[in-house]
């Protein structure tokens, strides 16, 4: 009986909150003057915490067949994410991955309500759990994949990748302690945790020039990384209009992630050497 009432009391406030998230992104969506050509004028941020709400509208918008589908992993709640700004206002429905069964479960008990034909999975994501979520997905180039797991990501990207999964819109989270000349990442792991893998919990997933280069291989443009530093969009050109990509001028440059910077009080020059004689895969 306790547990039930204290179910519906998070419950309760994870609605609410939801009912702030969407007042907060339609407001900001309304009030930003995007310009297609500059990605630095579509951030608004409504669930997302960095503005990818706004980047990923506008990259949506511009698909040339869309099957409003997305998949994100590392989905958290539901009230923090990169899926549920979709799900909630676009019919988007999609499969939403969290490792913590209990922000899975409000998830879909929150979330779920504006999108039912999504699915809300807990499961730890390791290379042995790659073949289980692509047998999940209803689309294989579902019109947006986000990444962010604080660890595996190069990995685990490299793994569905070559298993013909071909997303049209990517967000990726980059770790810029490693700073903009380094193509690596973090070694895999397959109970990899961000909180235990080294003191300073500066050592996980990928460098912006990592996931560069990742993504160029496999045919995909850059596009822009957010103002606070933390994700990188790409997108599969040939699926967007022809114009827009024509006229888009991709967001160069590197940006320190702005919680990091705060809370070690040095860029990442100082952030890389806190962790430097750990193990890297190049990329």
């Amino acid at each position: 009986m306790l547990s039930k009432a204290i179910e519906y009391l998070i419950d309760h406030k994870d609605r609410q909150r939801i009912a702030i998230a969407l007042a907060k992104g339609a407001a900001s969506r309304a009030a930003r003057r995007v310009d297609l050509q500059y990605p630095a004028t579509w951030e608004f941020s409504g669930f997302s915490q960095n503005g990818e709400d706004g980047i990923i509208d506008v990259l949506r918008t511009q698909l040339k067949r869309a099957n409003r589908y997305i998949v994100e992993i590392g989905a958290a709640e539901g009230t923090e994410n990169n899926s549920s700004w979709l799900l909630t206002t676009a019919g988007y429905e999609g499969l939403m991955i969290e490792g913590d069964p209990r922000q899975s479960a409000r998830a879909r008990r929150n979330i779920g309500r504006y999108s039912i034909g999504s699915q809300f999975v807990s499961m730890f994501v390791t290379l042995g759990t790659v073949d289980a979520i692509l047998g999940k997905v209803a689309f294989r180039d579902p019109d947006v994949f986000s990444l962010d797991i604080d660890g595996n990501d190069w990995h685990i990207a490299n793994a569905l990748f070559a298993r013909d999964f071909r997303p049209k819109i990517v967000s990726v989270e980059y770790n810029s302690a490693y700073g903009p000349e380094r193509s690596v990442a973090s070694r895999y792991r397959d109970d990899f945790r961000r909180s235990t893998a080294h003191p300073s919990q500066l050592y996980y997933g990928v460098s912006l020039t990592g996931w560069k280069a990742f993504f160029d291989k496999r045919g995909y443009r850059f596009v822009s990384i957010d103002s606070n530093g933390v994700n990188a969009f790409f997108v599969d050109a040939q699926q967007l209009d022809d114009a827009f990509m024509a006229g888009l001028q991709s967001r160069q440059g590197f940006i320190e992630n702005r919680y990091q910077l705060r809370a070690y009080g040095r860029d990442h020059t100082g952030q890389f050497a806190l962790m430097a004689s750990q193990p890297f895969e190049q990329v």
